[in-house]
């Protein structure tokens, strides 16, 4: 039996580690000037060498060479041994399959004893974050302060997972994803070595697959090496499930006509052909990526099929890049939420019907005017605080650059109704107002069902959401568009939009509601009331 290529072709000295260099040079360092430490934690991405960088780091600090500069030298007895896997003093444990307490005591019991071969009796605990919290415990005190002949390395994909007692104490290196070039330079040395013929576009395919991981991109070399003959292009898109099929270009092509009998068709065909609802998905959003770089910047780096790159071509022209980013988000759901398996197709179906209904233009009667930006209305206090603060993370000159339309009352319509913009005509024309929204657009007709009209004030509706997602898609600019357009219509003005987290305005009544009157019966009937105070103004900017 042959044995795995990244299994052959595992690093054995510090030059043959790729894309690490920051962290091969520090522990080069620390060998050469003994300043190896008892416990590092390596995190990053898999198959970017954390294990086999853990293995030099066991090998050089038990290497025999005089000079610190050339170990590991991959010559000595201990080198050898390591390399072969029998040195007793390099010790390798595997978290997921020993993560309870009492195999981390049974370690610790058994790291007083002298190394039998090297200097240094090396531990190496591969995805340290499967252990217990006990475990973890127990660990402390010896990683704390083990014996002077003990080093440990842990190892870990999830490095959020690991206790700040136990990072606090470990030298910490975080691995990052190999670049592009230097997987192709690899495994391009690999084939020539190992007599593998492959095309050079087909091994860019491989290394963009892999996603970063060496080990992931020699495994799917040593996939293709099967193959009689040279490896082409179109050979490694079809063994790796990245090919563009016709059915995805056809579905893409019902999605740019609006086609939704059409579209369901293809999906009903693929499946019922035996295609994975999950991949059929994944092969969906790998080509409106193409469409959208295409779009964006010509799509020069894409690997594409002479024939499939016409398509691309063509098809990247009729759609928008909102389109396009729509599409994609909608089918990376499908592909990673298909929860329904009683039904495998109804996330391709919701998937398709809303990207869609995203490839749709509202009717011109409809379409308000955009004639410039605005910044953001004012959002009201959200359980104490500011409604700025609610969104932590993003910049607030980012917020305030966010695109707000604004209609153009010129060319609005005489208003729908005769009264003046207040909370008493817009609880009396709410349900009008919904349903013409809905013309307009279904998303925004949804979320306005999922609010609540919290204030009417200074020519501004203040809606109330359950949550910050609700709230967060209100203020998306079609949605917003849509529901200010048709306000505008109502009452022959632009209206402001401010959105908030909370469907109740606070316990206190507002001073303008007559007892008993239709206001107050209204709010009665919806559960809500109404108060003016604590509505946050942002101040114009000039």
């Amino acid at each position: 039996m042959s044995q795995a290529l990244y299994r052959t072709w595992r690093p054995a000295s510090w030059e043959e580690v790729s894309g690490q260099e920051h962290i091969i040079q520090t522990l080069r360092n620390a060998v050469v000037s003994g300043r190896v430490s008892q416990a590092y934690l390596f995190a990053g991405p898999r198959g970017t060498g954390k294990t086999t960088t853990a293995r030099l780091l066991a090998k050089a600090v038990n290497c025999l060479a005089e000079n610190p500069a050339e170990r590991p030298c991959n010559l000595c007895g201990n080198c050898a041994a390591v390399n072969q896997g029998r040195f007793l003093d390099l010790i390798e444990i595997d978290a997921a399959s020993n993560t309870s307490v009492d195999d981390v005591r049974e370690l610790r019991d058994t790291i007083n004893f002298a190394p039998s071969q090297g200097k240094f009796k090396v531990y190496i605990i591969d995805e340290v974050h499967m252990l217990s919290t006990s475990a973890f415990n127990a660990l402390l005190k010896t990683l704390e302060e083990p014996p002077s002949h003990v080093i440990f390395i842990l190892a870990t994909t999830e490095i959020h997972k690991i206790p700040a007692t136990v990072l606090s104490r470990c030298q910490r290196h975080e691995f990052r994803r190999i670049p592009l070039n230097q997987i192709v330079e690899k495994l391009r040395i690999i084939c020539e070595q190992e007599k593998i013929q492959i095309d050079e576009d087909a091994l860019s395919l491989i290394a963009r697959q892999s996603t970063g991981s060496m080990r992931d991109a020699i495994s799917l070399v040593d996939q293709l090496a099967s193959l009689e003959g040279r490896v082409t292009l179109a050979e490694a898109q079809d063994i790796l499930g990245t090919a563009t099929s016709q059915a995805v270009i056809d579905l893409v092509q019902a999605v740019q006509a609006k086609d939704s009998a059409g579209g369901l068709n293809q999906i009903h065909s693929a499946l019922d052909g035996g295609a994975d609802p999950r991949q059929f998905a994944r092969q969906v959003v790998d080509y409106l990526r193409s469409l959208l770089v295409v779009k964006l910047n010509g799509g020069k780096d894409l690997e594409l099929l002479p024939e499939v790159r016409s398509a691309v071509n063509k098809q990247a022209a009729a759609f928008n890049a909102a389109e396009l980013i729509a599409g994609i988000n909608e089918f990376s759901k499908a592909a990673s939420e298909l929860k329904a398996n009683w039904h495998p197709g109804l996330g391709l179906e919701l998937a398709f019907a809303k990207a869609v209904s995203q490839a749709e233009a509202p009717p011109a009667a409809y379409t308000p005017t955009v004639t410039k930006e605005v910044k953001e209305a004012p959002k009201p206090t959200e359980a104490g605080k500011p409604a700025q603060e609610s969104r932590k993370g993003r910049d607030p000159e980012e917020k305030a650059a966010d695109p707000k339309p604004v209609i153009n009352t010129a060319e609005v319509a005489a208003p729908r109704t005769n009264g003046e913009l207040s909370l008493e005509s817009l609880l009396l024309d709410w349900d009008k107002i919904k349903r013409e929204v809905r013309v307009v657009d279904q998303v925004a007709s949804a979320l306005l069902n999922s609010s609540r009209i919290i204030r009417v004030e200074n020519n501004t509706i203040t809606l109330g959401f359950k949550s910050e997602l609700l709230r967060d898609k209100m203020t998306e600019e079609k949605p917003l568009r849509a529901a200010r357009g048709v306000l505008a219509r109502f009452y022959g003005k632009d209206v402001l939009i401010a959105c908030t987290v909370g469907t109740q305005a606070e316990d206190e009544e507002h001073p303008d509601v007559v007892p008993n009157g239709m206001v107050d019966l209204t709010l009665r009937e919806l559960g809500g009331k109404v108060r003016k105070k604590d509505v946050i103004k942002k101040e114009k900017k000039d």
